[in-house]
């Protein structure tokens, strides 16, 4: 992953409600969630709600696709897997073992 992606997604990831957004979209897995049912779950206007799927989508942490009227949304796990590989490559001293969570989700 280049300095400029990583840069972009924590970027995005770095504002409260986008990352309220992307933890559900986790959450929720690869079936993902209609704008509509994301604001209405958390509390988000949808004007408010299209601007961070915007800023999330640009970031590639978020795809997205159509389903008759809707667009759903889900979370890009191998983006986020990038993202991840990325902040824990040259961590704790080589040592990759270190680098593991404490307990599991």
């Amino acid at each position: 992953m280049k300095i400029n992606v990583a840069v972009d997604a924590l970027a995005a990831l770095a504002q409260e409600s986008r990352l309220a957004i992307f933890r559900l979209l986790v959450q929720i897995g690869k079936e993902g969630l209609a704008a509509g049912a994301l604001a209405e779950k958390l509390g988000i206007p949808s004007a408010t709600m299209s601007f961070h799927l915007k800023t999330l989508t640009h970031a590639k942490l978020v795809k997205s696709r159509t389903e008759g009227r809707f667009v759903i949304y889900s979370a890009n796990f191998i983006e986020m897997d990038k993202l991840i590989a990325y902040l824990t490559e040259h961590c704790c001293a080589g040592d990759a073992t270190q680098c593991a969570p404490v307990k599991k989700c």
